[in-house]
């Protein structure tokens, strides 16, 4: 996607700013008393970390943020797979709607952020990008989700039973849920989801990110109350195991 700020615009956005009428403020000193309960935060961060030969650089923006959004034939990861081709994609999804705009429903994010990440820094002649993740610090509301299949860590509660990746005898690949330990039929596929809630009494989803890779990594946690992820796979890969309940058809 490309961004372009048209010159047209430019002269419009400088009139704006000259007829804007003027604000003054003088400044006052204070003492560290009252400097003391003042606070801010950085709308950005960047954070650097290194783990299993791998080099990570996170920016996060430190906000929260209301959305509601309606995707359809969402396809990442489109090629042929030799482990488990299935719908041709690594993860295909039909119906992604986040909140309702109508009923002015929403959905909670905190700190979305991405992370790079790299390997052999050190060594300008092998250094490389091996890929990036996308995620949210947190995640919470209703969204409607009618998937396919989807490579990934995933585990949605539905009462006393599951959708749980972890079963999948193929590590998750391109899994529609399905198939389960030993080859036995799941008892919930993801074609039973008509979506999920993010979150629940105790708090909002914490875990989400969808990352695309050249290798498997196993990624830094984003939040130390929560044990790792399962490392993410070459591909398209999604993680998503908190706190995630299932909405049935």
């Amino acid at each position: 996607m490309v961004f372009t700020l048209c010159r047209s615009l430019l002269p419009s956005l400088s009139l704006a700013l000259m007829a804007a009428a003027p604000v003054c403020a003088q400044g006052v000193p204070i003492d560290d008393e009252a400097l003391s309960a003042v606070y801010g935060q950085a709308m950005f961060s960047l954070s650097n970390t290194s783990a299993d030969g791998f080099d990570f650089s996170r920016i996060t923006l430190n906000a929260d943020v209301k959305l509601a959004a309606t995707l359809g034939g969402v396809r990442l990861g489109e090629y042929t797979r030799s482990l488990r081709n299935g719908t041709g994609a690594d993860i295909d999804i039909g119906t992604l709607q986040l909140g309702n705009a109508a009923t002015r429903n929403t959905v909670s994010v905190t700190d979305p952020y991405v992370e790079l990440v790299y390997r052999n820094v050190g060594n300008a002649a092998t250094r490389e990008v091996v890929g990036m993740r996308l995620g949210f610090g947190s995640i919470k509301g209703d969204i409607t989700l009618q998937a396919n299949a989807v490579s990934g860590a995933l585990l949605i509660q539905a009462g006393s039973n599951s959708i749980d990746s972890s079963k999948d005898p193929l590590g998750g690949v391109r899994w529609d849920g399905s198939t389960c330990a030993g080859g036995s039929t799941c008892t919930l596929k993801l074609s039973d989801l008509a979506g999920v809630k993010a979150g629940d009494a105790s708090g909002a989803s914490r875990d989400f990110f969808v990352s695309v890779l050249k290798t498997a990594v196993s990624f830094p946690t984003m939040n130390p109350a929560l044990a790792a992820s399962p490392a993410a796979q070459a591909g398209f890969w999604l993680n998503w195991r908190d706190r995630l309940n299932a909405v049935l058809k």
